[in-house]
């Protein structure tokens, strides 16, 4: 016999950490394609920490994405009782036919082969025969093949012959997300703060973990209140053995439930279902049964219902089904407040207003809170628009992939890489495209340094607003990262941006980055992100030509509104610099010699003062002329590289780097 599976474990109630995100994506690959690849797969972990789960995840994904699939799922020991049950009755062919012609076969605990000789041969001949059929097999045990004592040696090649994959004991954020989704699925409301205390807690597996969440509300349901972290250490005695023990015993505490037959002894709740369900089997009037009936449904779902126990107290209240309607209406508008607040702060959604439709008013109030709270990413400068950018032969390359992007955002060049050395205009380019971005409708651009990706993260650990932070991002329609290459050695950032990037391009949402140089030349970047990087378009930025030079002389002067020299611009156009933040400097050393000498800005002056011809004076005239030339940043992004911090005089400090 066969044991079915259970509806409850798929893969939309896994909840996938670092300790089994592998296990969990070769089982959705052999989900999506039975018998094409891992083919068997084998799952090992300790006890308590998901492999069942998984196990039947996998059948319920296959059987969704293939409904004629012949799928079985069966523990070993059922495996055993079968085979021994067809061979006493002369069928042992039959039941060979029968697991032969299994599309995915599903085998828990295959650790109890140890010592049985007889049903390691009989699995060696189904693995086989079910691999040369093209047909999957999954396996599960608490050790890896090598280590299940007395297993046949062709046994174990053939069953690690596929993938064998561990499962590991879920870390702290894991842990906190099981917790969260498994209170979430029992209807049970925790003050913030409780369900992380429970996180910290040493256990072994999830069962452990599980049991710990069942201690916390029957502890709040014996005692009618809600607990806080404080309370959850005495609970789960960890504060030391004086404050453990007797609380301990309270959670250990059977819990009646609201809506259990056995509230009662003083459980006004209990009493008052109990009166309900007498009124209903008697039949004494179909309203009240009606009321009851709603009562007992949105209890049970968890939300308070003083309004439709109010009717009850009455003798006849009129339009009860309109008053059954509004509650059922205010309910829906609560979950969709709460819906909507889960995904800008987890933590706020566990707030009780979103619990009770008599405070429906607070609960919208509570969500406009959150909503204004859940400010946008950083986006891009207005400092750097695309119709400022100098375009010339070294980067029309660059420039053309980037109105190529706009064109078709998300599609054309996904992801989009500037590359290049510092100075050269990547992160005007990158603010440029960003600020034609915003003009798309519902737009919501992210652009900002890696730096200060990195900087947000760790303020989003530091605060438990993880959740949040991510969330924040995931809304963008586009993300825009300067610097790429700071990401060397933050390996938790490099993950938050891997699964940022996969969300994000699956959306066709643009994703656009700099870095100092090719993606795959760049030490400390994870070869995951890379590759991704890679399969986009990577665009190169090189020195400035004439074209580009002359373009930002001219706009630069201009701005300032002085007439530019046609005889000034060529002469620096025509000086040796590898970078447009090297022109600028050029630029800003003739204008600060006009500036001190009170002079005319001119060819013969730069030539002067960069051919080392011209006296410096460093005086500065008693009356203020604003001969200097001055670009804002306006809030820019924020980067010791990007700033030039140390000039020779102190009037050479009028213009910040060109970006």
């Amino acid at each position: 016999m066969t044991s079915a599976l259970n509806p409850k474990y798929s893969f939309d109630t896994f909840v996938v950490g670092a300790a089994n995100r592998l296990a969990v994506t070769a089982g959705r690959t052999v989900a999506e394609s039975p018998g094409a690849a891992y083919n068997p797969l084998f799952i090992y972990s300790g006890s308590g920490l998901g492999k069942t789960h998984l196990l039947m995840a996998v059948g319920h994904a296959a059987k969704k994405a293939a409904p004629k699939l012949n799928i079985e799922y069966l523990t070993l020991d059922e495996y055993v009782e079968a085979f021994h049950a067809s061979v006493a009755a002369g069928q042992g062919d039959a039941f060979r036919r029968r697991f032969q012609n299994v599309d995915v076969l599903l085998v828990d605990d295959v650790q109890f082969l140890t010592n049985r000789k007889e049903m390691q041969s009989e699995l060696l001949r189904l693995t086989e025969a079910l691999q040369a059929a093209g047909r999957q097999i999954v396996l599960t045990s608490d050790r890896p093949p090598p280590e299940i004592a007395d297993l046949d040696e062709r046994l174990i090649s053939r069953l690690s012959g596929g993938l064998v994959v561990d499962m590991g004991t879920p870390d702290y954020e894991t842990r906190v997300a099981i917790l969260r989704r498994k209170a979430e699925e029992r209807g049970a409301r925790f003050e913030p703060g409780v369900l992380e205390t429970v996180a910290q807690a040493e256990v072994g597996n999830v069962r452990e973990l599980m049991g710990a969440l069942n201690r916390l509300v029957a502890f709040q349901a014996v005692n009618d209140t809600s607990i806080n972290a404080e309370t959850v250490k005495q609970i789960l005695g960890l504060v030391g053995e004086e404050g453990g023990t007797a609380p301990a015993g309270d959670g250990r505490a059977a819990a009646p439930g609201k809506g259990g037959g056995g509230a009662g002894g003083g459980d006004e709740f209990g009493e008052f279902l109990a009166d309900v369900t007498v009124t209903v089997g008697k039949a004494v009037e179909a309203w009240r049964a009606r009321v009851g009936e709603a009562v007992l449904r949105w209890e049970g779902e968890g939300y308070r219902t003083h309004r439709l126990e109010a009717l009850l107290q009455r003798d006849a209240p009129g339009a009860v089904d309109d008053a059954i309607a509004a509650f059922a209406e205010d309910v829906e508008r609560l979950k969709a407040l709460e819906a909507e607040v889960a995904e800008l702060d987890p933590q706020a959604a566990g707030q009780s207003v979103f619990r009770d439709p008599e405070r429906l008013s607070e609960a919208e109030e509570a969500a406009a809170k959150v909503r204004d709270g859940a400010a946008p990413p950083p986006g891009p400068s207005a400092a750097f628009p695309l119709a400022t950018f100098a375009v010339g032969p070294s980067n029309q390359v660059a420039v053309s992939a980037a109105r190529a992007a706009l064109e078709r955002p998300g599609k054309k060049y996904n992801p989009l890489v500037l590359v290049g050395k510092s100075g050269l205009g990547k992160t005007h380019l990158l603010n440029a495209i960003g600020l034609e971005l915003t003009r798309g409708k519902r737009a919501v651009v992210a652009c900002l340094s890696t730096q200060a990706f990195i900087d947000e993260l760790i303020a989003a650990i530091d605060g438990d607003r993880v959740d949040w932070w991510r969330a924040r991002y995931r809304r963008a329609t586009a993300l825009l990262l300067d610097d790429i290459h700071l990401l060397t050695g933050k390996e938790r950032t490099q993950e938050e941006l891997f699964n940022l990037f996969n969300l994000l391009q699956d959306k066709d949402r643009q994703l656009v980055f700099t870095a100092p140089a090719h993606p795959n030349t760049l030490s400390g970047l994870e070869e995951r992100i890379v590759s991704r990087l890679e399969g986009g378009l990577v665009a190169e930025l090189k020195e400035p030509d004439r074209d580009v030079k002359r373009a930002v002389l001219e706009r630069l002067l201009t701005q300032q509104g002085t007439n530019p020299e046609p005889a000034l611009v060529d002469y620096l156009a025509d000086r040796p610099t590898d970078s447009v933040r090297s022109l600028v400097s050029l630029l800003q050393r003739v204008l600060g010699a006009a500036a001190a000498q009170d002079g005319p800005l001119s060819a013969g002056l730069a030539r002067e003062v960069l051919e080392g011809q011209a006296p410096r004076d460093t005086r500065r005239p008693s009356g203020f002329r604003a001969s200097g030339l001055v670009v804002s940043s306006l809030g820019g992004i924020k980067s010791r590289e990007k700033v030039v911090w140390d000039w020779d005089d102190v009037s050479d400090r009028v213009i910040e780097e060109f970006r």
